[in-house]
C-alpha cells in the first residue's frame, strides 16, 4: 500500500493505541478523510468501515487477528474521528460517502481491487459501494455484518406490507421497534444535544451496561455521535421508501449477530436476491462483535477470502461452529 502521492499525505505514528498503527490523510472530494493502517505492506489491502457512533479505533481489536494476513486500511467516516465534518445533511448521502471510499481505494490501492469489510452503519454505506456499477472489479469481496443495504431493506418491507402474512408482519414489527432510535434521531438538535451533554462521557459505562462489552473512553465520542446523526436523516427514509435494485458485484459474506438488539436476523432472509455470491454465516453474538467476538469475526474473514462462493447458497444458513452454505 502506497503512502506516497498527491491524495495521500502526513504519515504519522500512533503509540498511544493498544495495537501500534500510522495515520495519513487521503483528500476526497469534500475534505480531508484520516486512514489510520495496521498489517504487512505487499499483502492483499483490506478496507475496514466502521459504523456509527465509533470511528476507525473500534478496528483495533479485529487488525489484531488479520494483519499478518492483509494490508489493513480503516478510515474515519466523514463526521467521525480525524476526518471533516460537514454541516448540511445532504453531505451525508450515500452518494458523498461513495466519493469518500473511492477516494480511499484511489489512495492505498490504485491497481488492485480490495477486501471490504463493514460493520454497522459501515456495512449499511458499503452496502452501496459493492452495488454502484461504476465500482465494479474495484472490490475484491465484502463482509458485510449488522447494516442492511437500505434499498434492501425497503424491497423487505414492501413485500411484507403487499403480501401480509402472519410471520412477514410479525417480523416488520420487530424490526420496526429495534429501529426505535431512527425515528428518534430525525428530531432537530435534540440528538445532538443529548450526545454533547450525556451521552458522550457516559457511552463507555451504557455499553458496560447493556450491551456487556467494555470499550475505552475517547475524546471524540460527543462529536462522532452528534455529527454521525445526518447519516441516519440523509438516506434511511429517502432510500427505503423509494428502493432501488442493487446487486453485487463482489461476493459477500453476510455476518448475521444472532443477539443483535438493533437488526433482527430475517431482515437479510432474501438477500440472495441481490447478491448471486452470497454467503451467509450466522455468530452467536450482540451486535458490536467486532469487540465482543473479534477472534471470531476475523477467522470468519479469512476464511470466506480464502472460499469465496461461486453462487447464492439456498439452503439453510449454517450457526457458526456448524454447517456453512455458501
Amino acid at each position: 500500500m502506497p503512502l506516497t502521492g498527491e491524495s495521500l499525505t502526513s504519515a504519522r505514528m500512533n503509540d498511544h493505541t493498544t495495537l501500534p498503527s500510522t495515520t495519513s490523510f487521503v483528500h476526497a472530494p469534500g475534505g480531508r478523510l484520516a486512514l489510520r493502517h495496521w498489517g504487512a505492506t505487499g499483502k492483499p489491502v483490506m478496507v475496514l468501515v466502521h459504523g456509527y457512533p465509533d470511528n476507525s479505533s473500534k478496528w483495533e481489536a479485529v487488525a489484531q487477528h488479520l494483519r499478518e494476513d492483509f494490508d489493513l486500511v480503516a478510515y474515519d467516516v466523514r463526521g467521525a474521528g480525524e476526518s471533516f465534518k460537514p454541516q448540511a445533511v445532504s453531505d451525508y448521502q450515500l452518494a458523498r460517502l461513495t466519493e469518500d471510499f473511492t477516494a480511499v481505494i484511489n489512495a492505498v490501492s490504485p491497481d488492485q481491487p480490495v477486501h471490504l469489510v463493514a460493520h454497522d452503519w459501515g456495512s449499511v454505506q458499503s452496502w452501496e459501494f459493492v452495488t454502484e456499477p461504476a465500482l465494479k472489479g474495484r472490490i475484491a469481496s465484502y463482509t458485510s455484518c449488522s447494516g442492511p443495504s437500505l434499498d434492501h431493506a425497503g424491497f423487505w418491507m414492501r413485500d411484507r406490507v403487499r403480501q401480509p402474512s402472519l410471520s412477514g408482519l410479525g417480523q416488520l414489527g420487530m424490526q420496526s421497534l429495534k429501529s426505535w432510535y431512527i425515528y428518534f434521531f430525525q428530531l432537530p438538535w435534540l440528538p445532538e444535544a443529548l450526545w454533547r451533554g450525556v451521552l458522550g462521557r457516559h457511552w463507555p459505562s451504557l455499553m458496560r451496561l447493556v450491551e456487556g462489552t467494555r470499550i475505552e473512553p475517547r475524546a471524540s465520542q460527543a462529536e462522532d455521535g452528534a455529527h454521525g446523526i445526518n447519516l441516519y436523516r440523509a438516506n434511511v427514509f429517502a432510500c427505503m421508501t423509494r428502493p432501488r435494485e442493487r446487486f453485487a458485484h463482489a461476493p459477500v459474506l453476510l455476518l448475521v449477530a444472532m443477539k443483535d438488539r438493533f437488526v433482527s436476523p430475517s431482515l437479510t432472509a432474501d438477500l440472495a436476491r441481490w447478491v448471486p455470491r452470497l454467503t451467509r454465516r450466522e455468530l452467536n453474538a450482540g451486535h458490536w462483535v467486532t469487540l465482543q467476538q473479534p477472534q471470531a469475526f476475523a477467522q470468519a474473514v479469512r476464511e470466506f477470502i480464502a472460499a469465496p462462493p461461486v453462487e447464492s447458497a439456498c439452503a439453510e444458513p449454517a450457526r457458526d461452529g456448524a454447517r456453512q452454505s455458501a
